[in-house]
């Protein structure tokens, strides 16, 4: 007999034992069927919020740093003052004085604060969010301009009072109404709406927030805003690396600082590479803890199948006794045995990889986390369950392959 005849008839024999005891399978394989869709599912969910940040990070340019008062990678929230507490502000006029460097091609100015908006129609909104940029800003979020367009750079050096909403602020402010040229007011300061923006759906930036855009010099010569968190996106000029931009940047910062060559950085230079680095150390240890608690899904599983087997081979003993006094050798007694093992824990994990990927579907179709299945989920889900079956049914099948004829044929 071939080795495809012989796993095609291991194959019929496992599906007829399984049909022979419907309940008791289905129970065994439970917990396969729980550890393989918790596999499935949280791995889906990872997936898709690690696709959404590498977006975020591909549309600011992968080469792309940020210039920050501090590492905000690497908050930590304790009781104690913060190393960077005594660290100056970054300025505006450190962003001018680093845009003119060599290896710098561009110094994008984010601040950020909350004003009282409102609208022509007597529609008025608090504490909505307001981001002061230079007139790049745009480049580095992913959306489109739906009306209108954005402010320019002569705007930015003049701090003409002029704004861009995002999509669902300008519906709730001017309804129907093209609220391109209007005014509003923030803070009781008149703002002329020049660009209506609209968000591409995010998990870190979801398209129904409410922003305004304004031109950086704007919002810190008129409106509330935190100067103290105030950032700078720098991008490396053409032809330059990422790390030669950064030792020019802080070269030339130490220098406009007064910092002596034995004081550190009073500032922060982090990568957009970092924010990856940072969500891979916290998933690493989510997915530990989510292997942990399907392998104890598994475990539960795998006794499950040792019992079931074990009855399997008490119930058929006079097969057993049969097959082996018809020539069966040892070896393919326990091949058969192994084999319905693996069956049970490979349809219980077909039976996981289908429900975790509804839930997955679920997940995208009702949450913001876009939820993505991986094929290498699939084939791992289906390996582990395979390797599960056969370590699991290893006892019983050996103890079938051991059995005297004899004895076996005088079973009742």
């Amino acid at each position: 007999m071939g080795a495809l005849e012989r796993v095609r008839e291991a194959v019929l024999i496992a599906l007829d034992q399984l049909r022979a005891n419907k309940f008791r399978s289905g129970l065994t394989i439970l917990g396969v069927v729980v550890g393989v869709g918790t596999v499935m599912i949280m791995s889906a969910v990872v997936a898709g919020i690690r696709g959404e940040l590498l977006a975020g990070i591909e549309a600011a340019g992968p080469t792309a740093f940020i210039l920050a008062r501090y590492d905000f990678m690497e908050i930590r929230f304790d009781n104690e003052w913060p190393p960077w507490g005594d660290n100056p502000k970054v300025t505006a006029r450190e962003a001018r004085f680093l845009a003119d460097l060599p290896h710098v091609g561009e110094a994008e100015v984010d601040v950020d604060g909350r004003a009282r908006v409102k609208g022509p129609r007597g529609a008025e909104l608090e504490s909505i969010h307001v981001s002061g940029n230079s007139a790049g800003w745009n480049a580095f979020r992913v959306g489109r301009f739906v009306a209108g367009s954005n402010f320019r750079h002569a705007d930015v050096l003049t701090a003409r009072p002029v704004a861009v909403l995002t999509g669902r602020l300008a519906t709730e402010l001017f309804g129907t109404l093209d609220p391109v040229g209007r005014l509003i007011r923030l803070d009781g300061q008149p703002f002329t709406v020049v660009g209506v923006f609209v968000p591409s759906p995010n998990l870190f930036g979801d398209q129904d927030n409410q922003f305004i855009y304004v031109p950086y010099t704007t919002a810190l010569r008129q409106l509330r805003v935190w100067d103290d968190d105030l950032t700078v996106m720098l991008i490396p000029q053409v032809g330059s690396t990422q790390q030669e931009a950064m030792d020019q940047v802080a070269g030339a910062l130490r220098g406009v600082r007064g910092l002596r060559p034995s004081e550190p950085n009073d500032f922060a230079l982090v990568r957009q590479q970092q924010a990856l680095d940072t969500f891979n150390k916290v998933t690493g240890v989510f997915f530990i803890v989510m292997l942990g608690l399907s392998s104890v899904a598994l475990l539960v599983g795998g006794v499950g199948v040792i019992a079931i087997m074990m009855i399997s081979v008490s119930e058929r003993t006079r097969e057993i006794g049969v097959r082996k006094a018809l020539g069966a050798r040892r070896g393919e007694i326990l091949w058969q045995f192994l084999f319905e093992a693996s069956t049970l824990t490979v349809i219980g994990a077909a039976a996981g990889l289908i429900i975790g990927g509804g839930l997955a579907v679920l997940v995208r179709v009702a949450t913001p986390v876009p939820a993505v299945i991986q094929v290498w989920a699939i084939a791992a889900a289906l390996a582990m369950a395979a390797i599960a079956g056969v370590l699991f049914g290893l006892f019983p099948a050996w103890r079938a392959s051991r059995m005297d004829p004899v004895v076996a044929l005088r079973y009742e």
